[in-house]
Protein backbone atom coordinates (compact mmCIF):
# COMPACT_ATOMS: atom_id res chain seq x y z
CA UNK A 1 0.00 0.00 0.00
CA UNK A 2 1.41 3.37 -1.01
CA UNK A 3 1.18 5.74 2.10
CA UNK A 4 2.19 9.53 2.62
CA UNK A 5 5.49 7.77 4.33
CA UNK A 6 5.81 5.62 1.01
CA UNK A 7 5.93 8.83 -1.15
CA UNK A 8 7.45 11.03 1.11
CA UNK A 9 10.63 8.04 0.82
CA UNK A 10 10.44 8.26 -2.43
CA UNK A 11 10.71 11.70 -2.73
CA UNK A 12 13.62 12.29 -0.85
CA UNK A 13 15.32 9.08 -2.33
CA UNK A 14 14.54 10.99 -5.59
CA UNK A 15 15.75 13.96 -4.56
CA UNK A 16 19.29 12.05 -3.20
CA UNK A 17 19.80 11.00 -6.60
CA UNK A 18 19.20 14.40 -8.29
CA UNK A 19 21.83 16.03 -5.79
CA UNK A 20 24.39 13.13 -6.71
CA UNK A 21 23.62 14.21 -10.60
CA UNK A 22 23.86 17.90 -10.10
CA UNK A 23 26.93 17.61 -7.72
CA UNK A 24 28.89 15.93 -11.10
CA UNK A 25 27.39 18.45 -13.16
CA UNK A 26 29.23 20.84 -11.02
CA UNK A 27 32.19 19.30 -11.50
CA UNK A 28 32.25 18.76 -15.31
CA UNK A 29 31.70 22.44 -15.32
CA UNK A 30 34.24 23.48 -12.85
CA UNK A 31 36.65 21.45 -14.56
CA UNK A 32 35.75 22.14 -18.18
CA UNK A 33 36.32 26.14 -17.16
CA UNK A 34 39.74 25.08 -15.31
CA UNK A 35 40.99 23.58 -18.72
CA UNK A 36 39.42 26.62 -20.87
CA UNK A 37 41.36 29.01 -18.84
CA UNK A 38 44.44 27.49 -17.15
CA UNK A 39 47.41 25.13 -18.78
CA UNK A 40 46.10 22.23 -20.33
CA UNK A 41 45.01 19.58 -17.65
CA UNK A 42 45.77 15.66 -18.59
CA UNK A 43 43.32 14.30 -15.93
CA UNK A 44 40.02 13.38 -17.45
CA UNK A 45 36.62 14.47 -16.82
CA UNK A 46 34.76 13.37 -13.65
CA UNK A 47 32.84 9.72 -13.85
CA UNK A 48 29.26 9.70 -13.66
CA UNK A 49 28.15 8.37 -10.23
CA UNK A 50 26.37 5.05 -9.91
CA UNK A 51 22.74 6.05 -9.11
CA UNK A 52 20.33 4.02 -6.83
CA UNK A 53 18.01 1.98 -9.48
CA UNK A 54 14.91 2.40 -6.85
CA UNK A 55 14.81 6.32 -7.84
CA UNK A 56 13.28 8.01 -10.51
CA UNK A 57 16.69 9.30 -12.57
CA UNK A 58 18.16 5.69 -11.76
CA UNK A 59 14.85 4.36 -13.10
CA UNK A 60 14.84 6.55 -16.27
CA UNK A 61 18.50 6.36 -17.04
CA UNK A 62 17.99 2.41 -17.02
CA UNK A 63 15.01 2.46 -18.83
CA UNK A 64 16.20 4.98 -21.56
CA UNK A 65 20.00 3.13 -21.79
CA UNK A 66 21.40 7.03 -21.64
CA UNK A 67 25.11 7.36 -21.53
CA UNK A 68 27.39 9.76 -19.62
CA UNK A 69 27.03 12.27 -22.49
CA UNK A 70 23.36 11.99 -22.64
CA UNK A 71 22.83 12.00 -19.18
CA UNK A 72 25.40 14.91 -19.03
CA UNK A 73 22.90 17.14 -21.40
CA UNK A 74 19.86 16.08 -19.38
CA UNK A 75 21.66 17.16 -16.03
CA UNK A 76 22.56 20.57 -17.99
CA UNK A 77 18.66 21.14 -18.61
CA UNK A 78 17.81 20.27 -14.84
CA UNK A 79 20.11 22.10 -13.43
CA UNK A 80 18.25 25.97 -13.90
CA UNK A 81 14.80 23.97 -12.37
CA UNK A 82 16.62 22.28 -9.71
CA UNK A 83 19.82 24.20 -8.59
CA UNK A 84 20.11 28.09 -10.28
CA UNK A 85 23.46 29.09 -9.15
CA UNK A 86 25.37 25.85 -10.51
CA UNK A 87 25.40 27.24 -13.73
CA UNK A 88 26.29 30.57 -12.87
CA UNK A 89 30.16 30.16 -13.12
CA UNK A 90 29.47 30.80 -17.17
CA UNK A 91 28.19 34.31 -16.81
CA UNK A 92 32.18 35.26 -16.28
CA UNK A 93 32.94 37.72 -19.32
CA UNK A 94 34.92 38.17 -21.77
CA UNK A 95 37.49 41.06 -20.61
CA UNK A 96 39.09 41.63 -23.80
CA UNK A 97 35.17 42.26 -26.01
CA UNK A 98 33.43 43.28 -22.24
CA UNK A 99 30.55 40.36 -22.80
CA UNK A 100 30.48 36.66 -22.24
CA UNK A 101 31.79 33.89 -24.28
CA UNK A 102 30.08 33.09 -27.67
CA UNK A 103 31.66 29.02 -26.36
CA UNK A 104 29.48 29.18 -23.34
CA UNK A 105 26.38 29.73 -24.75
CA UNK A 106 22.98 30.25 -23.08
CA UNK A 107 19.92 32.79 -23.71
CA UNK A 108 18.59 35.06 -21.18
CA UNK A 109 14.99 34.78 -19.80
CA UNK A 110 11.97 37.03 -19.25
CA UNK A 111 12.53 36.88 -15.44
CA UNK A 112 14.91 34.03 -14.34
CA UNK A 113 17.96 35.98 -13.81
CA UNK A 114 20.28 32.65 -14.19
CA UNK A 115 22.29 30.82 -16.78
CA UNK A 116 19.51 29.22 -19.08
CA UNK A 117 22.00 26.58 -21.51
CA UNK A 118 21.66 26.40 -24.97
CA UNK A 119 22.50 23.27 -27.04
CA UNK A 120 26.09 25.45 -27.48
CA UNK A 121 26.30 25.24 -23.44
CA UNK A 122 26.52 21.31 -23.64
CA UNK A 123 29.39 21.21 -26.79
CA UNK A 124 30.97 24.19 -24.65
CA UNK A 125 31.28 21.17 -22.04
CA UNK A 126 31.31 17.75 -23.93
CA UNK A 127 33.46 18.68 -26.62
CA UNK A 128 35.89 21.57 -26.48
CA UNK A 129 37.18 22.22 -29.53
CA UNK A 130 37.03 19.26 -31.09
CA UNK A 131 34.18 18.89 -34.07
CA UNK A 132 33.50 15.32 -34.23
CA UNK A 133 32.71 15.00 -30.44
CA UNK A 134 30.75 18.58 -31.78
CA UNK A 135 28.94 16.34 -34.58
CA UNK A 136 28.44 13.39 -32.49
CA UNK A 137 26.28 16.09 -29.66
CA UNK A 138 24.33 17.07 -32.79
CA UNK A 139 22.95 13.12 -33.03
CA UNK A 140 22.57 12.74 -29.42
CA UNK A 141 19.93 15.64 -29.35
CA UNK A 142 18.43 14.57 -32.54
CA UNK A 143 15.22 14.15 -33.01
CA UNK A 144 15.45 9.94 -32.97
CA UNK A 145 17.91 9.89 -30.47
CA UNK A 146 16.85 8.84 -27.13
CA UNK A 147 16.71 12.48 -25.21
CA UNK A 148 14.20 13.65 -27.67
CA UNK A 149 12.82 10.52 -28.63
CA UNK A 150 11.62 9.49 -25.27
CA UNK A 151 10.70 13.22 -24.50
CA UNK A 152 13.01 14.07 -22.05
CA UNK A 153 14.03 17.36 -23.83
CA UNK A 154 13.22 19.43 -26.51
CA UNK A 155 15.28 22.04 -28.65
CA UNK A 156 13.75 25.90 -29.11
CA UNK A 157 14.78 27.26 -32.09
CA UNK A 158 13.73 31.00 -31.96
CA UNK A 159 15.12 32.56 -34.54
CA UNK A 160 15.16 30.82 -37.99
CA UNK A 161 19.19 31.17 -39.50
CA UNK A 162 21.24 31.38 -36.42
CA UNK A 163 23.07 28.99 -35.67
CA UNK A 164 21.79 25.12 -34.84
CA UNK A 165 23.88 25.28 -31.26
CA UNK A 166 21.93 28.35 -30.47
CA UNK A 167 18.67 26.09 -29.61
CA UNK A 168 17.60 26.63 -25.91
CA UNK A 169 17.67 23.58 -24.17
CA UNK A 170 14.68 22.48 -22.20
CA UNK A 171 13.98 19.54 -20.15
CA UNK A 172 10.09 18.81 -20.55
CA UNK A 173 7.77 19.60 -17.25
CA UNK A 174 6.45 15.91 -17.93
CA UNK A 175 10.75 14.42 -16.95
CA UNK A 176 10.97 17.19 -14.54
CA UNK A 177 7.83 16.06 -12.51
CA UNK A 178 8.68 12.68 -13.31
CA UNK A 179 12.24 13.02 -11.49
CA UNK A 180 11.21 15.08 -8.76
CA UNK A 181 7.90 13.55 -7.21
CA UNK A 182 8.39 10.02 -9.16
CA UNK A 183 4.79 10.62 -11.06
CA UNK A 184 4.49 10.50 -14.49
CA UNK A 185 1.79 12.41 -15.63
CA UNK A 186 0.28 13.06 -19.35
CA UNK A 187 1.34 16.45 -20.27
CA UNK A 188 -1.70 19.07 -20.18
CA UNK A 189 -2.75 22.04 -21.67
CA UNK A 190 -0.69 25.24 -20.97
CA UNK A 191 1.01 28.23 -22.53
CA UNK A 192 3.89 26.27 -24.10
CA UNK A 193 1.99 23.17 -25.06
CA UNK A 194 -1.49 24.40 -26.77
CA UNK A 195 -3.22 20.66 -26.40
CA UNK A 196 -5.59 19.31 -24.46
CA UNK A 197 -6.23 15.37 -23.92
CA UNK A 198 -9.45 14.52 -24.20
CA UNK A 199 -11.34 11.52 -23.34
CA UNK A 200 -14.85 10.14 -23.09
CA UNK A 201 -17.12 7.78 -20.99
CA UNK A 202 -19.20 6.87 -23.86
CA UNK A 203 -18.92 3.77 -26.27
CA UNK A 204 -19.06 2.98 -29.48
CA UNK A 205 -22.81 2.15 -28.97
CA UNK A 206 -23.20 5.91 -28.11
CA UNK A 207 -22.05 7.07 -31.60
CA UNK A 208 -24.54 7.32 -34.08
CA UNK A 209 -23.39 7.30 -37.88
CA UNK A 210 -24.59 6.66 -41.27
CA UNK A 211 -23.26 3.49 -42.72
CA UNK A 212 -20.72 4.74 -45.10
CA UNK A 213 -19.16 7.56 -42.40
CA UNK A 214 -18.98 4.63 -39.81
CA UNK A 215 -17.12 2.26 -42.42
CA UNK A 216 -14.36 4.98 -43.19
CA UNK A 217 -13.70 5.39 -38.88
CA UNK A 218 -13.52 1.66 -39.11
CA UNK A 219 -10.42 1.77 -41.43
CA UNK A 220 -9.05 5.16 -39.75
CA UNK A 221 -9.06 2.48 -36.57
CA UNK A 222 -7.69 -0.17 -38.13
CA UNK A 223 -4.89 1.84 -39.53
CA UNK A 224 -4.40 3.46 -35.80
CA UNK A 225 -4.32 0.04 -34.14
CA UNK A 226 -1.91 -1.65 -37.09
CA UNK A 227 -0.46 1.24 -39.39
CA UNK A 228 3.26 0.48 -37.89
CA UNK A 229 2.69 -3.49 -39.00
CA UNK A 230 1.94 -2.33 -42.42
CA UNK A 231 4.64 -0.05 -42.95
CA UNK A 232 7.34 -2.59 -41.67
CA UNK A 233 5.91 -6.36 -41.92
CA UNK A 234 4.24 -5.27 -45.08
CA UNK A 235 6.97 -3.41 -46.60
CA UNK A 236 5.01 -0.29 -47.49
CA UNK A 237 7.13 1.70 -46.22
CA UNK A 238 8.86 1.78 -49.46
CA UNK A 239 5.48 3.53 -51.65
CA UNK A 240 4.10 5.22 -48.75
CA UNK A 241 4.85 8.10 -46.53
CA UNK A 242 4.11 7.46 -42.76
CA UNK A 243 1.36 8.40 -41.16
CA UNK A 244 -2.78 9.21 -41.65
CA UNK A 245 -4.20 12.25 -42.40
CA UNK A 246 -8.03 12.30 -42.27
CA UNK A 247 -10.88 14.70 -42.92
CA UNK A 248 -13.95 14.99 -40.67
CA UNK A 249 -16.43 17.55 -41.97
CA UNK A 250 -20.15 17.95 -41.05
CA UNK A 251 -22.66 20.59 -39.36
CA UNK A 252 -21.15 21.38 -35.47
CA UNK A 253 -22.58 18.52 -32.86
CA UNK A 254 -22.77 15.26 -35.42
CA UNK A 255 -20.18 13.32 -33.59
CA UNK A 256 -16.44 14.93 -34.83
CA UNK A 257 -15.01 14.91 -31.45
CA UNK A 258 -16.57 11.79 -30.15
CA UNK A 259 -15.78 10.03 -32.52
CA UNK A 260 -11.67 10.98 -33.00
CA UNK A 261 -11.72 9.67 -28.81
CA UNK A 262 -13.44 6.87 -29.76
CA UNK A 263 -10.78 6.08 -32.01
CA UNK A 264 -8.13 6.43 -29.30
CA UNK A 265 -10.12 4.74 -26.95
CA UNK A 266 -10.45 1.82 -29.08
CA UNK A 267 -6.72 1.32 -29.73
CA UNK A 268 -5.55 2.54 -26.53
CA UNK A 269 -4.14 5.71 -27.60
CA UNK A 270 -4.34 9.25 -26.13
CA UNK A 271 -6.12 12.09 -28.42
CA UNK A 272 -5.12 15.31 -27.54
CA UNK A 273 -7.04 18.17 -29.24
CA UNK A 274 -5.17 21.57 -30.45
CA UNK A 275 -6.53 24.87 -28.81
CA UNK A 276 -6.20 26.89 -31.62
CA UNK A 277 -7.08 29.88 -29.82
CA UNK A 278 -3.47 29.26 -28.17
CA UNK A 279 -1.57 28.18 -31.77
CA UNK A 280 -2.47 30.74 -33.92
CA UNK A 281 -0.16 34.29 -33.25
CA UNK A 282 -0.21 37.53 -34.93
CA UNK A 283 3.70 37.58 -33.84
CA UNK A 284 5.08 36.04 -36.81
CA UNK A 285 7.07 32.50 -36.19
CA UNK A 286 4.70 32.52 -33.30
CA UNK A 287 2.24 30.26 -34.80
CA UNK A 288 4.79 27.96 -36.27
CA UNK A 289 6.48 27.66 -32.39
CA UNK A 290 3.71 26.96 -30.35
CA UNK A 291 2.67 24.12 -33.28
CA UNK A 292 6.26 22.66 -33.12
CA UNK A 293 6.00 21.90 -29.25
CA UNK A 294 3.08 19.51 -29.58
CA UNK A 295 4.26 17.76 -32.91
CA UNK A 296 7.79 17.44 -31.35
CA UNK A 297 6.30 15.57 -28.52
CA UNK A 298 3.84 13.83 -30.34
CA UNK A 299 6.52 12.65 -32.89
CA UNK A 300 7.46 9.39 -30.89
CA UNK A 301 4.49 8.72 -29.61
CA UNK A 302 1.19 6.84 -30.47
CA UNK A 303 -0.79 10.68 -29.84
CA UNK A 304 -3.49 11.28 -32.17
CA UNK A 305 -3.56 14.75 -32.80
CA UNK A 306 -7.25 16.40 -33.46
CA UNK A 307 -7.57 19.87 -34.98
CA UNK A 308 -10.91 20.75 -33.89
CA UNK A 309 -12.01 24.25 -36.77
CA UNK A 310 -9.30 23.13 -38.63
CA UNK A 311 -10.28 25.73 -41.23
CA UNK A 312 -8.95 28.66 -38.85
CA UNK A 313 -5.49 26.83 -39.61
CA UNK A 314 -5.63 25.52 -42.52
CA UNK A 315 -7.78 27.51 -44.73
CA UNK A 316 -7.19 28.93 -48.03
CA UNK A 317 -4.35 30.63 -49.33
CA UNK A 318 -4.89 33.86 -50.10
CA UNK A 319 -3.11 36.00 -53.33
CA UNK A 320 -0.06 37.79 -52.25
CA UNK A 321 -0.73 41.45 -52.25
CA UNK A 322 1.07 42.58 -49.07
CA UNK A 323 4.04 41.42 -46.39
CA UNK A 324 1.00 40.13 -43.79
CA UNK A 325 -0.51 38.01 -47.17
CA UNK A 326 2.80 36.57 -47.55
CA UNK A 327 3.35 35.94 -43.73
CA UNK A 328 0.30 34.16 -43.06
CA UNK A 329 0.44 31.51 -46.79
CA UNK A 330 4.19 31.06 -45.47
CA UNK A 331 2.40 29.59 -41.92
CA UNK A 332 -0.02 27.91 -43.94
CA UNK A 333 2.39 26.04 -45.82
CA UNK A 334 4.51 25.33 -42.38
CA UNK A 335 1.26 23.54 -40.96
CA UNK A 336 0.51 21.59 -44.23
CA UNK A 337 4.02 20.49 -43.93
CA UNK A 338 3.98 19.11 -40.56
CA UNK A 339 1.10 17.58 -40.53
CA UNK A 340 2.12 15.95 -43.59
CA UNK A 341 5.71 14.54 -42.15
CA UNK A 342 3.67 13.46 -38.90
CA UNK A 343 4.18 9.84 -38.73
CA UNK A 344 0.90 9.14 -36.76
CA UNK A 345 -2.72 9.85 -36.97
CA UNK A 346 -3.91 13.72 -37.30
CA UNK A 347 -7.64 14.28 -37.70
CA UNK A 348 -8.68 17.71 -38.78
CA UNK A 349 -12.49 18.67 -38.02
CA UNK A 350 -14.63 21.25 -40.03
CA UNK A 351 -17.52 22.48 -40.43
CA UNK A 352 -17.11 23.57 -43.74
CA UNK A 353 -15.18 21.65 -45.94
CA UNK A 354 -14.73 24.06 -48.88
CA UNK A 355 -12.23 26.21 -46.42
CA UNK A 356 -9.27 23.79 -46.76
CA UNK A 357 -6.67 24.62 -48.64
CA UNK A 358 -7.43 22.02 -51.82
CA UNK A 359 -4.13 21.10 -52.23
CA UNK A 360 -3.56 19.55 -49.17
CA UNK A 361 -7.08 18.36 -49.02
CA UNK A 362 -5.71 16.33 -51.73
CA UNK A 363 -3.69 14.59 -49.34
CA UNK A 364 -6.27 13.19 -46.60
CA UNK A 365 -5.90 9.11 -46.82
CA UNK A 366 -9.95 9.45 -45.95
CA UNK A 367 -12.14 12.17 -46.16
CA UNK A 368 -15.41 11.09 -44.10
CA UNK A 369 -18.66 13.73 -43.93
CA UNK A 370 -20.66 13.60 -41.09
CA UNK A 371 -24.07 14.58 -42.09
CA UNK A 372 -27.08 15.60 -39.31
CA UNK A 373 -28.77 12.69 -38.64
CA UNK A 374 -32.21 11.38 -40.41
CA UNK A 375 -34.96 10.89 -37.99
CA UNK A 376 -34.68 7.02 -36.99
CA UNK A 377 -30.87 8.23 -36.43
CA UNK A 378 -32.38 11.17 -34.25
CA UNK A 379 -34.72 8.66 -32.23
CA UNK A 380 -31.45 6.36 -31.36
CA UNK A 381 -30.08 9.38 -30.18
CA UNK A 382 -33.10 10.62 -27.74
CA UNK A 383 -33.33 6.89 -26.41
CA UNK A 384 -30.06 6.72 -25.95
CA UNK A 385 -29.50 9.50 -24.28
CA UNK A 386 -32.87 9.99 -22.25
CA UNK A 387 -33.89 6.22 -21.42
CA UNK A 388 -30.98 5.02 -19.00
CA UNK A 389 -32.28 8.49 -16.89
CA UNK A 390 -35.29 6.31 -15.63
CA UNK A 391 -36.76 9.89 -15.40
CA UNK A 392 -39.55 10.33 -18.46
CA UNK A 393 -42.87 10.58 -17.46
CA UNK A 394 -45.56 8.27 -19.70
CA UNK A 395 -46.59 10.68 -21.94
CA UNK A 396 -43.39 11.61 -23.22
CA UNK A 397 -43.14 10.96 -27.30
CA UNK A 398 -39.39 10.58 -28.30
CA UNK A 399 -40.50 9.41 -32.19
CA UNK A 400 -42.48 12.55 -32.22
CA UNK A 401 -39.80 14.73 -31.58
CA UNK A 402 -37.23 12.42 -33.71
CA UNK A 403 -39.75 13.21 -36.32
CA UNK A 404 -40.20 17.03 -36.30
CA UNK A 405 -36.96 18.35 -35.22
CA UNK A 406 -34.19 18.22 -37.35
CA UNK A 407 -31.41 18.36 -34.60
CA UNK A 408 -27.15 17.11 -34.63
CA UNK A 409 -26.58 14.91 -31.61
CA UNK A 410 -25.20 17.61 -29.57
CA UNK A 411 -28.31 19.43 -29.56
CA UNK A 412 -30.14 16.77 -28.57
CA UNK A 413 -27.62 16.67 -25.47
CA UNK A 414 -28.47 20.25 -24.65
CA UNK A 415 -32.23 19.81 -25.08
CA UNK A 416 -31.89 16.70 -22.39
CA UNK A 417 -29.44 19.01 -19.96
CA UNK A 418 -32.12 21.60 -20.39
CA UNK A 419 -35.24 19.89 -19.81
CA UNK A 420 -33.54 17.35 -16.78
CA UNK A 421 -32.83 21.50 -15.01
CA UNK A 422 -36.16 22.40 -15.63
CA UNK A 423 -37.43 19.65 -14.45
CA UNK A 424 -35.83 19.93 -11.03
CA UNK A 425 -36.35 23.63 -10.58
CA UNK A 426 -40.01 23.09 -11.00
CA UNK A 427 -39.39 20.32 -8.29
CA UNK A 428 -40.27 17.15 -10.52
CA UNK A 429 -38.96 14.12 -10.29
CA UNK A 430 -39.54 13.47 -14.08
CA UNK A 431 -38.85 15.16 -17.65
CA UNK A 432 -42.17 15.71 -19.56
CA UNK A 433 -42.81 16.40 -23.25
CA UNK A 434 -43.35 20.04 -22.44
CA UNK A 435 -40.08 20.03 -21.07
CA UNK A 436 -38.76 18.59 -24.03
CA UNK A 437 -40.03 20.89 -26.49
CA UNK A 438 -39.12 23.81 -24.52
CA UNK A 439 -35.51 22.56 -24.85
CA UNK A 440 -35.92 21.87 -28.23
CA UNK A 441 -37.49 25.90 -28.97
CA UNK A 442 -33.85 26.98 -27.57
CA UNK A 443 -31.71 25.21 -29.49
CA UNK A 444 -33.71 26.23 -32.62
CA UNK A 445 -33.56 29.95 -31.36
CA UNK A 446 -29.61 29.23 -30.70
CA UNK A 447 -29.41 28.28 -34.73
CA UNK A 448 -31.67 30.92 -35.82
CA UNK A 449 -34.13 28.63 -37.18
CA UNK A 450 -37.82 29.45 -36.72
CA UNK A 451 -39.90 27.15 -33.69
Amino acid sequence: MWTGDNQAAGVAGNARALEQELGWLESVVQSRLARHFGPPAQSEPPAPPRLPPDSALGALLQDAALDADERLVLALALAPHLRPSLLDLLFVRNRNLDRGFSEFGGWKGRSHGGFLPTAETAAFLMADEDLSRRTQLRRLLDEDAPLRREGLLRLDHDAPGEPWFSAALHVTAETLERLTTGVSRKPDFSAGFPARLITTRLTWDDLVLDADALAEVHTLTTWARHGRQLMQDWQLARAVKPGYRSLFFGPPGTGKTLTATLIGQAVQADVYRIDLSMVVSKYIGETEKNLAQVFDQAQHRDWILFFDEADALFGKRTATSSSNDRHANQEVAYLLQRVEDFPGTVILATNLKNNIDEAFARRFQSVVHFPMPDADQRLRLWEGLLRPTGRLAPEVDLQDLANRHELAGGAIANVARFAALHALQAQRQRITQADLRLGVAKELRKEGRVV
